[in-house]
C-alpha cells in the first residue's frame, strides 16, 4: 500500500494543448514508463498529475514532454508542484474540467499525411469518406462553441460515435485517441447534392459535382469556415458567369490545385513559396504567373495568381477528378464568406454540395505572399486564427482589454493573462452585414475564452464603426491614432525593447491625424506611449473626399495642380475624362469643397497610376489601383525621380514634373519602377535623417501600402544594405488587421506606465 505522505507531480500545462493530440501524446508517454496519474483538460491548459514512482524521472518526463510533442502543439508556461499523492496505481484520462477557461485552440488544419492515405484506399473503412480526420488534423476553431475542448461543446455534438469509431477514441495507441471530430461514414456527417434552381436532392457522389464543374457550371462546397464556388478555370464563359453572379469584374480569384506539381505547371515556386503551400495551414499563396496558362478572367492585369491546394477530404476527393478549379469565397459583394445555405448560398450557383456538420463560426481563407523568403499576410484567417501572442513582461497588466480595430480589413484583439488573441478578417464594417459579423466575432471571443474587457481601445476617428460600438460600452476607453497603431503592432510583434525609439514608416490609405487632418504617409518616432510626427508626405486636397478613392483622377488633378499651377498638362491619360468634369474638380480644390488635406501614400499610388493611365476610371475594389501600378512596375530599373524634403515635409512635385516631362519618351513599366525607387530612397533619406537627429537605428515598415511585394523588397534592401536594423510584420499583415493589435500595445503601456501621449 502507498505512503500517505508520498508527493506526487502536478504539472499544468498552458499553451496550444487542446484538440492537438496532446493529451493521448502525455497518455503513451507515461503508459510507456509505467507511471500513475492523470491527464486532463481545464480551463486554463492541461493538468497532468504524476505519481511518485515509476522509472521516468520528473525531469526527464518534463525534457521529453517539451521534445516529443505533437507538431501542433505550442506550449507556452509548465507551472510544476508537489501535491500529496492520490494513490493512483495506473494513468488514465480524465473528464474535463468546467470552470473559467483562458485556453488556446488550434486553427482549423488541413488533413494531415495519415489521413490522406486512408482517404484515398480502397480498403480502409473510411475510403473517400470526406470527414475523415484525427488528432493531428481537422476542424477546429470553426466547430468549437465553448472550451474545454470536448466533442460536447463543438457542433459534432449531434453526431452520436458508432462502436468502431469509440474503440479508437478510447484507444491511447489509436492516431484518434480522443479525437473530437472523429466521425465515419456510419456515424458522422453526409454530404448533400442541391440542384440550386429546383432546390431538389440529386442523388450521387462528388463525381456529379465534377461533371457540372466540367460543363461550365457553377458549384458552391461548403468546407470549414464557409461555401466556396468553384468552376473550370479555363472556361471563360464560367469565369464571366462566375464574375457576373459576384458583382466582381476585374478582382482576381483564387485557384484550388489537385497537388504541388499541378500548381508548378501554371505558377513558378520558390521553396519558400512551396512550403506555405504544403504547411498544414494551406493559404492561398501569390505566386508568379505563367503566362499564357490561364486565360486573363482568371486575374486581370496581374502578374500574380493565387493558388492553394486541398486542406478538407472532400477538397481532395473532388481535386482528383479536375486537376485545378476557381475557389472563392461565396459571399455577395463585400459581404462575409457564407457558412450556412439559406444566406444565398442558392442565387449564387447551379449545384451545392453540402454537408450536415454546422459550422459555428465563419472564416475565409488566409492569402499570403512571400518576400525575401518571408511570409507578408494580405489576409489573416483559416489555419492562422485564433493564434495567440504572448505579451512581454514589461507590457503584462491585470485585466482584460478589447481593441476594436478600425473600419476597412477589420479585426478585433483581446488581451487576457498576459496573451493577445487577434480575430481572423472581418472586412469592411460599414457595410452592415460585416458589422454583424464583426459583433459575431466579440460574441464568439467572449464565450469561447471567457473574456469580459476592463478597458476597450478605439480608433481616433469618431465616425469608424468600430469607434461608435466600443463607445458603446460603458467601461474606460483608450484612442490611439490609426498610424502610431500600425507602427505599435509591428513593435509589439517583434518585442522592442520599451526604452527604445523606432523609426515608423506608417504607409496607407487613411487615417484620421491628431491635427484633423486624413494622414497616409507618415515617418513617426515612437514607442509603446507616445510619437512625435518627423516627416509626412505634403499634404495636398482630395477632391470629392472618399470619391477620390473611386475616382484616382481625382488625385491626379491635385497633384497636377500642385505641381504646375491652373495650367494642367494635357496628354493621352486624361483625355477620357470629361473637361467639365476635370474643370469642377479644379474648382473644388481651388474653392475647398469637398476637398480635405490628405498626406495619403495611397492615394499617391491613384494620382500615379492615373497619369501614366493604367488607374480605370472607376475602381471595383480598395487597393485595385495600386496593384495596377505594382503589376506593370520594371523590378530591374534602378533610377529615381527628384523631391524635396523639408521642415518636415516631402514634396513631391519634382517627381510629377519629370514623371510628365517622361510620358511621351518612356515605356510605362520604366516609369513606374522609378516611382517605386523613388518611395524606397524617401524611406530610406528619412531613415537617415532620423539616426542623426534622434539616433534611431530601427526602422519599423508598416500599413496596407507595404503589401506592395516590390517596393517592400526595395524598401528592406536598401535600408538593411546601410545597416539599419528592418522590422516588418510577419505574424500579421501591414494592413488595417493589424490595427486593433497596436491599439492594445499603447493601451498596456498607458495602463503598466500611466504616463505618456493619448490620443
Amino acid at each position: 500500500m502507498m505512503n500517505a505522505t508520498m508527493q506526487s507531480s502536478k504539472i499544468t500545462v498552458c499553451g496550444t494543448v487542446q484538440g492537438v493530440g496532446f493529451r493521448p501524446f502525455v497518455f503513451r508517454l507515461a503508459k510507456q514508463f509505467d507511471l500513475a496519474g492523470y491527464v486532463k483538460n481545464t480551463g486554463t491548459g492541461v493538468e497532468i498529475v504524476i505519481e511518485d514512482h515509476g522509472s521516468l524521472p520528473i525531469t526527464e518526463f518534463l525534457k521529453r514532454l517539451q521534445s516529443e510533442k505533437p507538431p501542433l502543439v505550442s506550449i507556452d508556461r509548465i507551472k510544476v508542484i508537489e501535491v500529496p499523492s492520490l494513490g493512483l496505481n495506473n494513468f488514465q484520462i480524465e473528464s474535463s474540467t468546467d470552470e473559467e477557461s483562458f485556453v488556446f485552440i488550434a486553427p482549423d488544419i488541413a488533413t494531415c499525411p495519415d489521413c490522406t492515405e486512408e482517404l484515398l484506399n480502397p480498403n480502409d473503412r473510411r475510403y473517400l469518406y470526406p470527414f475523415i480526420n484525427c488528432t493531428n488534423c481537422g476542424p477546429r476553431y470553426t466547430i468549437i462553441e465553448t472550451l474545454p475542448y470536448d466533442r460536447p461543446k463543438t457542433t459534432m455534438k449531434i453526431f452520436e460515435m458508432c462502436n468502431e469509431c469509440k474503440k479508437e477514441y478510447e484507444n491511447p495507441l489509436n492516431r484518434r485517441f480522443h479525437a473530437e471530430p472523429i466521425a465515419c461514414p456510419k456515424c458522422g456527417p453526409q454530404i448533400q447534392i442541391v440542384d440550386s434552381k429546383k432546390r431538389e436532392t440529386i442523388t450521387g457522389g462528388i463525381d456529379i459535382a465534377a461533371d457540372f464543374i466540367k460543363a461550365g457550371k457553377i458549384v458552391a462546397l461548403k468546407g470549414i469556415g464557409g461555401f466556396h464556388l468553384l468552376c473550370d478555370p479555363h472556361n471563360i464563359l464560367a469565369v464571366k458567369r462566375l464574375r457576373k453572379a459576384k458583382y466582381r469584374r476585374r478582382k482576381p480569384f483564387a485557384l484550388m490545385a489537385k497537388d504541388i506539381e499541378t500548381v508548378s505547371r501554371y505558377a513558378h515556386i520558390d521553396y519558400a513559396e512551396r512550403d506555405l503551400l504544403l504547411s498544414p495551414r494551406r493559404p492561398i499563396v501569390l505566386l508568379t504567373r505563367k503566362f499564357n496558362k490561364l486565360p486573363d478572367p482568371i486575374a486581370p492585369f496581374m502578374n500574380n495568381i493565387g493558388i492553394m491546394l486541398p486542406y478538407t477530404p472532400l477538397h481532395t476527393i473532388l481535386l482528383d477528378k479536375l486537376e485545378i478549379v476557381v475557389a472563392t469565397s461565396a459571399n455577395h459583394r463585400d459581404s462575409p464568406i457564407l457558412k450556412v445555405e439559406d444566406e444565398g448560398v442558392y442565387d449564387l450557383c447551379d449545384l451545392v454540395v453540402t454537408h450536415n456538420r454546422p459550422i459555428n463560426m465563419r472564416c475565409d481563407d488566409s492569402v499570403l505572399k512571400v518576400i525575401n523568403e518571408k511570409p507578408l499576410f494580405l489576409r489573416r484567417a483559416r489555419g492562422y486564427v485564433p493564434e495567440s501572442l504572448e505579451v512581454p513582461d514589461f507590457l503584462k497588466v491585470k485585466g482584460q482589454i478589447l481593441a476594436v480595430g478600425a473600419e476597412l480589413k477589420n479585426t478585433i484583439s483581446i488581451y487576457k493573462d498576459g496573451f493577445i488573441i487577434t480575430s481572423q478578417y472581418t472586412g469592411d464594417i460599414k457595410d452592415y452585414r460585416n458589422f454583424k459579423y464583426f459583433l459575431e466575432v466579440i460574441s464568439h471571443f467572449g464565450q469561447l475564452f471567457t473574456f469580459n474587457p476592463n478597458y476597450v481601445a478605439l480608433d481616433l476617428h469618431p465616425d469608424f464603426q468600430s469607434t461608435r460600438y466600443g463607445e458603446t460600452l460603458k467601461i474606460p476607453h483608450i484612442q490611439v491614432q490609426h498610424h502610431f497603431a500600425h507602427v505599435l503592432a509591428c513593435m509589439l510583434e517583434h518585442n522592442v525593447n520599451p526604452d527604445e525609439k523606432v523609426l515608423g514608416v506608417s504607409l496607407d490609405g487613411m487615417g484620421l491625424g491628431d491635427d484633423g487632418k486624413i494622414w497616409g504617409g507618415e515617418f513617426l518616432l515612437a514607442d509603446y506611449l507616445s510619437y512625435k510626427r518627423i516627416a509626412h508626405l505634403k499634404s495636398l486636397p482630395q477632391p470629392g473626399g472618399d470619391l477620390a478613392v473611386k475616382e484616382p483622377f481625382r488625385m491626379a488633378i491635385s497633384y497636377f495642380l500642385d505641381a504646375f499651377g491652373e495650367r494642367l498638362p494635357t496628354f493621352d491619360a486624361l483625355q477620357n475624362i470629361d473637361q467639365s468634369k476635370t474643370k469642377s474638380i479644379v474648382n473644388a480644390i481651388k474653392g475647398h469643397v469637398n476637398s480635405p488635406l490628405t498626406s495619403s501614400c495611397g492615394r499617391l499610388f491613384d494620382a500615379v497610376a492615373a497619369i501614366l493611365g493604367v488607374a480605370p476610371l472607376q475602381t471595383e475594389f480598395e487597393s485595385e489601383t495600386p496593384m495596377r501600378l505594382e503589376a506593370i512596375a520594371d523590378p530591374l530599373v534602378e533610377e529615381s525621380y527628384d523631391f524635396n524634403f523639408n521642415n518636415s515635409e516631402i514634396d513631391l512635385s519634382p517627381m510629377v514634373k519629370q514623371i510628365v516631362s517622361e510620358i511621351n519618351h518612356y515605356d510605362v513599366s520604366y516609369i513606374a519602377g522609378k516611382f517605386h525607387n523613388t518611395l524606397a530612397r524617401i524611406i530610406f533619406e528619412v531613415a537617415v535623417f532620423s539616426h542623426s537627429h534622434f539616433s534611431t537605428s530601427t526602422v519599423a515598415l508598416c500599413g496596407g501600402v507595404f503589401l506592395n511585394g516590390l517596393l517592400l523588397k526595395k524598401t528592406e534592401d536598401i535600408l538593411l544594405k546601410n545597416n539599419f536594423r528592418v522590422l516588418r510584420p510577419i505574424k500579421f499583415s501591414p494592413n488595417d488587421e493589424s490595427i486593433s493589435l497596436g491599439q492594445l500595445a499603447h493601451t498596456l503601456a498607458k495602463l503598466k506606465y500611466g504616463t505618456g501621449k493619448c490620443v
